[in-house]
């Protein structure tokens, strides 16, 4: 059965959807950027239904001034009390929760890994975290440096470069945003908090996707070395571009690795 809750955060009004299941692990469901709860494409909605047929409860809110909530949206990296609100919510409408795992997607990724002690959730799921401090509009450099690579080693980008046109402006622009690292800050404290979460931990990654691209490049270098040791977590990916898994295949592989990951308990 899918329900509409109401509860309230720092005195603005919060809407959340439940949709409720036997099982005594239950998830959070935290979204990115201006997302509602229902989620780019319906994503969201669709995995709650799928998990609470399997008999996992899910709960999925609208952070304040974002969907039907009230208030001014304080942005992922102050919605710690959002995620705490919302937590409490969730296991008062489901009292029999023993168990509880958050999951997000982009920012609503980055911030159940900054925040995940709000709730406190026993496990992680991350959808293509954002750990990219960059201006509005502007591809990570991380993201940059994919796309030149794939342009220059590659015979179709090799074509395309002939056939279209090159434009010396653009490419050093490129260039200049490629090496930068001015990216680290927001990585270096996601990667901080993620090592000192004590439960599982697991990153799902669309490996062409711009944004999963500048994570992995942070969890293959220094800043990701720690999680890179730890048996905890484990980072799975797909050959997808889409950031929000839209594909039937994309969200058949997603909803198998979210269910197996939940019954790890």
């Amino acid at each position: 059965m899918r329900r509409s809750v109401n509860f309230t955060c720092e005195g603005e009004t919060l809407v959340a959807t439940l949709d409720e299941g036997d099982g005594s692990t239950g998830l959070l469901i935290v979204t990115g950027g201006r997302q509602t709860r229902i989620g780019p494409h319906r994503m969201m909605a669709m995995l709650a239904a799928q998990l609470s047929a399997a008999g996992y409860p899910v709960f999925r809110f609208d952070r304040r001034g974002a969907g039907d909530s009230s208030g001014i949206d304080p942005g992922f990296r102050n919605s710690a009390p959002d995620i705490a609100a919302a937590a409490t919510a969730f296991r008062s409408a489901c009292p029999h929760i023993e168990r509880l795992w958050g999951m997000g997607l982009c920012d609503g990724a980055s911030a159940i890994a900054l925040h995940h002690g709000a709730a406190p959730f026993d496990g992680l799921i991350l959808l293509n975290p954002w750990v990219i401090e960059a201006s509005a509009g502007q591809p990570a450099p991380a993201a940059i440096r994919a796309h030149y690579r794939e342009r220059l080693l590659t015979l179709a980008g090799w074509r395309k470069l002939l056939t279209q046109g090159f434009s010396m402006k653009s490419a050093m622009n490129g260039i200049r945003s490629a090496l930068s690292q001015s990216d680290q800050s927001l990585a270096h404290d996601v990667m901080a908090s993620l090592a000192g979460f004590t439960g599982p931990i697991r990153i799902l990654l669309a490996e062409r996707d711009a944004t999963a691209r500048a994570f992995r490049s942070v969890h293959e270098g220094k800043l990701g070395e720690q999680i890179r040791r730890s048996p905890r977590i484990s980072l799975t990916s797909r050959n997808s571009a889409s950031h929000s898994f839209a594909s039937g295949s994309d969200q058949v592989w997603l909803a198998a690795l979210i269910l197996a990951a939940l019954r790890t308990d």
